[in-house]
Formats: structure tokens, sequence, C-alpha cells
């Protein structure tokens, strides 16, 4: 089987070694006489995936023992309201930057349960910048601050973290397991699982214990952080399938290297287009910043909307699909998540090496 470079947003492509596994083991799981999928979540073979997984991604990240890891279904956006509902009972107020779509679609989920403050807006230069880490502060008495640490759509991403005196609380759906972050800041982090981690419908949630003991009593069970941290998060049955898919990422990260060795991926992918879109600055144009330029997605507008059209159409007859940037702003975007083989943006630059070559 031919295999295309996917370049998509997300759900986006998986490491192949990984798909294999999968592949081998889906119908006969180890030999038990049927798949994983059809086993129960209370048996033996998923919950020795179930606590693999739990330890692989603690390891993955230095996780130290006062963080809970959760498994939960409704990706990103039921965390938009989980977080609130569990952090901003009584009207607790809460930090937000607004930096593009997915920090929007959160702010207004929060607003709905408590008071939130924006303490930086980007809507005026079209969030296609950040603020120096620096200049963010909280509010007196803000429970957390909310930061969207990369935002698929706009390009944009936190190369630095803000110092501000409370918790961050993090959606890190698009760059989570790409970098070493600093736990210490964090009080929560949340992902979902179909850029970096696996399949779609699963999110992951990482909080701190002095963040758990402050949610909320008042919940229906699936929306308490502390019903699914009590519950190793088997209150309901898990999402089996992502689940056992995360597992095996997790393997393959952490048998080779860890997040050192993803960074240094990540860096080498990103470098190589915007290199590239630096070689024709009259032809390529990166509308996002320098210092916030995301390393997951990198974006690019041509000189007319019918190069865009064209060069996607071309790029896909080549073997590289998923190029057409968000219907929300245009242009092109390349999505190099963690599985993205370096060839891959290799053979991307080169594509637009040639393709300005020919029509600039």
């Amino acid at each position: 089987m031919a295999r295309i470079f996917n370049f998509a947003a997300g759900p986006s492509t998986l490491p192949l070694p990984v798909l294999e596994q999968v592949q081998k083991d889906l119908v006969n799981y180890k030999s038990a006489g049927f798949s994983l999928i059809e086993a129960s979540h209370r048996g033996s073979h998923y919950s020795e995936v179930h606590a693999a997984a739990g330890a692989g991604l603690r390891k993955l990240l230095g996780l130290p023992d006062n963080y809970k890891v959760l498994w939960l279904q409704g990706g990103a956006t039921l965390q938009f309201s989980m977080v609130p509902l569990n952090l901003l009972a009584g009207g607790k107020p809460a930090d937000y930057t607004l930096t593009g779509t997915w920090a929007k679609k959160a702010i207004a989920d929060a607003k709905k349960v408590g008071k939130v403050t924006v303490v930086f807006d980007g809507t005026e230069q079209k969030f296609m910048t950040l603020p120096k880490a620096s200049a963010v502060k909280a509010t007196a008495g803000a429970t957390y601050l909310h930061l969207t640490s990369n935002e698929t759509i706009g390009g944009v991403q936190w190369q630095e973290w803000p110092q501000v005196g409370v918790p961050i609380v993090c959606d890190m759906s698009s760059d989570f397991l790409s970098r070493r972050i600093p736990l210490e800041k964090f009080g929560l982090i949340y992902a979902g699982a179909q850029k970096n981690l696996g399949p779609a419908g699963l999110a992951v949630v990482i909080i701190r214990d002095d963040m758990l003991a402050q949610c909320s009593e008042e919940l229906t069970a699936y929306l308490s952080y502390k019903v699914h941290a009590g519950e190793d998060s088997l209150y309901n049955t898990p999402p089996v399938f992502p689940i056992w898919v995360s597992r095996l990422v997790i393997d393959y990260l952490n048998g080779n290297g860890g997040l050192p060795w993803v960074e240094t991926l990540a860096q080498e992918r990103s470098s190589l287009l915007y290199s590239m879109i630096a070689k024709h600055p009259n032809f390529y144009r990166c509308p996002v910043d320098a210092h916030c330029r995301s390393k997951m997605n990198v974006v690019w507008r041509l000189p007319t909307e019918d190069l865009e059209k064209q060069f996607i159409t071309e790029a896909k007859a080549a073997g590289m699909d998923g190029l057409k940037g968000h219907r929300s702003v245009g242009g092109c975007r390349a999505s190099i998540y963690n599985a993205m083989p370096v060839e891959g943006a290799a053979a991307l630059a080169d594509f637009m090496d040639k393709f300005a070559r020919k029509h600039g």
C-alpha cells in the first residue's frame, strides 16, 4: 500500500508501526479469540491496556504523583464546559486569553458558568499574534488562567509560558506531547486525542490534586472530575479503542526517545517549511508573527486564491493531502504533528520550492 503524506489538521496521521500493530491485533487480540474492542472494560485484557496507558503517559511527561490522569469522552469540546463547571461553581472568576477559534469557544462556555475576564484579546490582530509571556497578568482573585497552547486554525503557539501566580489551565489539544513543559505551572491540562495521541473520541485530562480538591460536589456524575478520578476513569465504559491506540502511541514515543526526541523532530519539520516560505518572500507569506509561529500548524498564503487552489490540487496529485486552510481563513495549512515523518515535511518544502519557481 502506498501511503500519502497526510497534513490534515485532525483527525491526523498516526505512526505507521502503531497502525500496523492495530491491524495485527484487531480481530484476535493477543490470541484471546476476540477483539479488544469486544472485551469487557472490567476484564484483564483491557485492564492491562488501561493501566499501561496511564503509566506510559506518566513516564513520557515525567508526571509527579500529585497529578491524576483521566481518560474521558467528548474530546476537548466537552472540557470547555467541564473545566468551569468543576472549578467555577458559585460564580468564581477565571482569566482567559482569546487567541483564536478554540479559545473563543472555551470562553463562550465558561461565561455561562462563572465570571470570565479576558486578559488578552487578539481579535483586532485577526489572531495572528500572541502577547509576550511576561505581559500576561492574572486579575485579583482569579481561580485559574486559561490558555490554548496552539491554535490549529490561525497557526499561533505559545513558545513561552506566563508566570502569573495562579494555576494555568491549558487546552493542549493540538500540541500535546510535542514538547517538554514546566508541569509546575499547570493545575490542569486537557487535550483531544486526534492530533498527537490517538483517534478522535477521547480526551485526556491531567489534573493536580489541589485543583481536584477545589472541584464542585454538586455536579452530575459524568461531569465531575472527582467521580472520574475516584473510579480511575472507569465510572462508565471508557472509549476502549482510542485508549488502546493511544497506549500504543505512548509506547512508541517512549521507545524512541520521548519528548526530547519529538521536540527535535518538531523543530526540524517546521524549520523546513518556514525556511521555504522565507526563501520566496514575494510568493509565500506567513501572516503569523515570528515569535509565536506554530511548530504544529504552519499556515501561509500565495499571491492569489486561484494559485492557492492550484497548489493544493497539484500537491494532492503528488501525494500530499490535507493542505487546504481552514474555511474561516483560507490559504494553505500544513499540520505536522508527531507522526508526520520529516521526509513528509521535506517533500512538501521541495514541492513549494518548485511551485514558486514555476509560478512566481
